[in-house]
């Protein structure tokens, strides 16, 4: 007999061997309807795998979170058995789930065409219809490269060459068709139901390397229910509407072009809201005690070897060999050069914590078929720090980091902020004694700062542990930006110490932060969260002075004046042209607010403000108009100190 802990705490005994569909079937017959696998220890597994030891038992149901890996999953089966039934001879590979939704691979001489998609979808749902059970089968080797050599599955063979000795050759079946899968799957087709939809195509290069031949990927979305689709369809609508490439071209902020892959070109616009973001950071950052330092671009390999980076991100760094034959890479992270400032001069206990930030250019290659905007690039800027501290002061210093990071981001809007502890990653440096530690340190902050974490195994940095901050945005998209890391090994590696309170040499630990992260990709975030209808402090033309007619040009400059004069930026336009047409146009450019001076308000010293999105206007003197510009452009953080100016 075994003994399953279900999730109330109660026990019950069963015979060896018993599956998940016969448990659920003792409980309700309703129970086993609804099914579609059993999480055992954490685990998800089929509802027909017999069950031979003690464990924690779940029975997932459709309505839970945990089925819609399941039904993307068979989602992906389904559209794979769809594709070679119309389209005969193409080669399936791989088709795992992803995020909100799922994609297959597929090799065949003709493209799929979005046009396709409607014939593929009414045959997936006729898939589906027919209810043929997932069944599992394990083959040995031979037996399994047999069968997919004689259906001409070349890139199947590779995947069964690739899977370890020790390892079951496992296939999933849905009537006549089979896939090489770990699984697990849902009973059945017919639980997936028809909450589905495929969505794009893409190239992808067979296994990511670009020397293999290219594939076809046909990615779709699936979900519990027809509500949840189209939620999701919605969402995709509107992020598609706020998209930042578009958006940056429309409001002049920036641009890429090939020869410089994965690089932004800063219009003015772009790099006035980039700099109005550095020196907000930099304010906030000063007030948390930080001293910001500057580290060389481009430092020797052996530096890197000796930090790990080489053995982690060899591969991806850019690097160059100089006449005198010196191997130099361009920086792919800031914390080398911290530790070399720290380095520099002898440090005593009493010197600590010392906090030091940089606005740091880092270098990274990303494939060309990653590359997305100001999402994904290969040079960026992070708002780096490193807090060098003793282990008694780990608490108090993630802390206050948590405090500052949080409320940063509650000055951009963004109020629901979910954290991730990501534990010691697969990959790594340092004793397991040694990252018990760290984990257990960056746990007890967590404790005491009040942090409430859900757990992202194996995903921490390469020397330590680490808090990720997740934002949610506007449309209910997630993005995670900051990260607070514990660090015993770094600073070790390189040869870091300070002198102790006992006159002995004592290894500091190392606190990694970053709040924004990227600033090019916090950038994106923040023009896709407001639609480009950035808060006035962040624009970077805040107020255009328009003119009605050429009679009020003179007051249009004195009203330009006056507002540069208190610090708001601020452009004119008198161009012989409509005032409808010119309000369109720096609406197009999300100019948060338009004053138009007509000859009836140079008369009266008042200005006439329009707002971005709105079509009220409002007749304000010009006094008033300009104190309340003065308001909205200060940037929060010096509101809050009561200086009524604008940095």
């Amino acid at each position: 007999m075994i003994t399953l802990t279900f999730p109330d705490e109660s026990k019950r005994e069963f015979p060896d061997g018993v599956t998940g569909a016969e448990i659920a079937e003792g409980i309700s017959k309703s129970l086993a309807k609804k099914a579609m696998v059993v999480k055992l220890d954490g685990e998800l597994t089929d509802l027909a795998e017999p069950i031979t030891a003690d464990a924690r038992i779940e029975i997932v149901t459709r309505d839970l979170p945990d089925a819609l890996e399941i039904i993307r999953h068979d989602c992906a089966h389904v559209l794979a058995e769809a594709v070679q039934e119309l389209f005969p001879g193409t080669q399936v590979t791989i088709g795992p789930v992803i995020d909100n939704g799922f994609y297959y691979d597929f090799a065949r001489e003709e493209p799929f065409h979005p046009d396709d998609f409607p014939k593929i979808e009414a045959k997936m749902r006729e898939i589906i219809g027919r209810d043929a059970a997932f069944t599992k089968k394990v083959w040995d080797r031979d037996e399994a490269r047999r069968y997919f050599g004689e259906k001409g599955e070349a890139y199947k063979v590779e995947l069964i060459d690739a899977i370890p000795q020790d390892q079951d050759i496992r296939f999933y079946s849905q009537g006549a068709w089979t896939d090489l899968c770990r699984g697990p799957h849902g009973p059945s087709t017919g639980k997936i139901g028809n909450a589905f939809k495929l969505l794009k195509l893409a190239g992808a290069y067979w296994r990511g390397d670009s020397n293999n031949p290219m594939l076809q990927r046909i990615y779709g979305t699936a979900w519990a229910n027809d509500n949840d689709l189209k939620a999701y369809l919605t969402m995709l609508e509107e992020a598609e509407k706020r998209d930042h490439r578009r958006l940056g071209r429309e409001m002049d902020l920036f641009h890429f072009q090939e020869e410089a892959p994965g690089a932004v070109f800063w219009h003015a616009n772009g790099w006035t809201l980039f700099q109005a973001l550095i020196a907000y950071m930099r304010r906030r950052q000063h007030e948390g005690g930080f001293v910001e330092v500057n580290t060389p671009d481009m430092m020797e390999r052996g530096l890197w070897e000796t930090s790990g980076h080489w053995e982690k991100f060899g591969e991806n760094m850019f690097t160059t060999i100089t006449p005198d034959e010196r191997v130099h890479c361009c920086k792919p992270m800031n914390c080398p050069g911290h530790v070399q400032i720290f380095k520099n001069g002898l440090k005593s206990y009493r010197d600590l914590p010392l906090r030091i930030a940089e606005f740091g250019k880092v270098h990274r290659y990303e494939p060309s078929g990653a590359l997305h905007g100001l999402m994904r690039v290969r040079h960026f800027t992070q708002d780096d720090a490193h807090i060098f501290c003793t282990e008694d002061q780990i608490t108090e210093e993630c802390i206050s980091v948590n405090a500052l990071i949080l409320s940063i981001y509650r000055d951009f809007g963004f109020e629901d902020v979910r954290i991730k502890f990501s534990d010691r990653p697969e990959k790594r440096v340092g004793s397991d004694a040694v990252w018990d530690k760290a984990e257990d340190a960056l746990k007890k902050a967590c404790e005491a700062a009040g942090i409430a974490w859900e757990l992202n195994p194996g995903e921490g940095a390469f020397y330590g542990p680490k808090l990720e901050y997740v934002l949610r945005d506007a449309i209910g998209r997630d993005w995670q930006c900051g990260t607070l890391q514990v660090d015993f090994n770094l600073p070790d590696r390189l040869g870091a110490f300070y002198i102790g309170a006992d006159g002995e040499k004592h290894v500091p630990v190392m606190l990694h932060r970053a709040m924004f992260g990227s600033l090019e990709r916090f950038t994106g975030i923040l023009i896709e969260n407001y639609a480009g209808h950035l808060p006035l402090w962040l624009s970077p033309v805040q107020v255009v002075v328009a003119t009605i007619t050429s009679d009020a040009d003179d007051y249009a400059r004195q009203v330009l004046d006056r507002l540069e004069a208190a610090g708001v930026r601020a452009e004119i336009d008198l161009r012989n042209e409509k005032i409808n047409y010119k309000v369109r146009e720096h609406s197009l450019a999300k100019v948060p607010a338009i004053v138009v001076c007509g000859k009836r308000e140079a008369e009266e010293g008042t200005v006439n403000v329009r707002r971005l999105g709105s079509k009220d206007q409002a007749l304000l003197p010009l006094d008033q108009a300009i104190t309340a510009f003065v308001d909205e452009a200060t940037p929060p953080d010096l509101k809050r100190a009561g200086v009524a100016k604008v940095a």
